[in-house]
């Protein structure tokens, strides 16, 4: 086992698949030479060639419309969208192309396309970089989305996402890609879609989260057991699609649960997850799901994002009201 950041684990992936299919591309703005904003092609184009590692124009509209081209020809693109703010530029590529592909076709077509970025605060990016925009993806049939938590979940998830044959989304939360390191394995190995994971045992209320959140809950968690309060903390992984077996299961043994996610109330996807809850499990309940969540305002500039992010300490008092209740 290695000792790897989330960023080096992505990168780890990305230098699997190229070496293993000749068909992986890997593509986006400054992504080629300079090896991404964050660094996490570093080293391929010179490794793969100009040909398998290349630049784009800035132009996000592009960047979609040449990943659809080239999933119908029997290449397996890894597109880079900068920022996942500006996924609005290519939306159309996502949501009305690639998303629709196999329906479309009657199965004779698919979009084997890979659309990287990175998302999430605290690292106080510009306006418009660090929007949590899950929640328009994950209300998008066609499409699945992934959000890693961890260096190992990175190359796993990430090597699952570019061997599938339909669109991924993979949303790479930038506070997590260098703040920790964590045991990934050398070799290539897969994480399937669509599984949770409970990162930690608990009995009497469970913890539903992804990406940074889930370090949050992690620590809340931990505070949490001072007080006698037993938690149970699941990481999603993938949220689309959702691992409700896994969710259910942990809200039937624990009988409370609180959903917790950076984005604003009402984006992110914790509506629908304790809708899912209410719809499969309102009669093990004990008492109401309750959401953390950020405020619904815009995304604030840097100086307010500490203030604006949920913490730790709202989780345990959200886990509290739910025990107490």
């Amino acid at each position: 086992m290695a000792q790897m950041t989330m960023i080096q684990a992505i990168t780890d992936a990305m230098r699997n698949e190229l070496k293993n299919n000749e068909q992986v591309l890997v593509f986006g703005e400054d992504v080629g030479q300079n090896g991404g904003v964050f660094r996490a092609t570093e080293g391929l184009q010179k490794e793969f060639g100009e040909d398998r590692v290349f630049d784009t124009p800035l132009a996000e509209s592009g960047i979609g419309g040449l990943a659809i081209g080239l999933g119908l020809t029997g290449f397996r693109p890894v597109m880079e969208i900068q920022f996942f703010g500006f996924v609005f530029e290519v939306f159309d590529s996502v949501a009305a192309q690639m998303g629709r592909m196999r329906y479309r076709s009657g199965g004779v077509y698919t979009s084997p396309v890979t659309i990287r970025s990175p998302f999430g605060g605290g690292v106080k990016t510009p306006e418009l970089h660090a929007d949590s925009l899950e929640g328009l993806m994950y209300q998008t049939p066609g499409i699945k989305v992934v959000i890693p938590s961890t260096p190992y979940d990175a190359k796993g998830l990430l090597i699952s996402a570019i061997r599938d044959n339909d669109p991924v989304v993979y949303l790479e939360h930038m506070k997590l890609y260098r703040s920790f390191r964590g045991e990934v394995p050398e070799e290539e190995y897969t994480i399937e879609l669509g599984k949770a994971d409970v990162k930690r045992e608990g009995k009497d209320v469970s913890i539903i989260t992804y990406g940074a959140m889930v370090h949050a809950s992690l620590k809340a968690a931990e505070e949490l057991e001072k007080e006698g309060i037993s938690a149970e903390v699941i990481d999603l992984r993938t949220i689309s699609p959702l691992d409700i077996e896994t969710i259910m299961g942990s809200v039937e043994k624990t009988g409370r649960a609180i959903v917790v996610q950076e984005a604003q109330k009402q984006a992110g996807i914790g509506a629908f997850v304790v809708a899912e809850i209410n719809d499969r499990a309102i009669l093990h309940l004990e008492a109401p799901v309750l959401r953390v969540t950020a405020p619904d305002t815009v995304f604030p500039y840097a100086s307010a994002e500490d203030v604006w992010i949920p913490d730790h300490r709202d989780i345990v008092d959200k886990a509290k009201k739910v025990y107490n209740f």
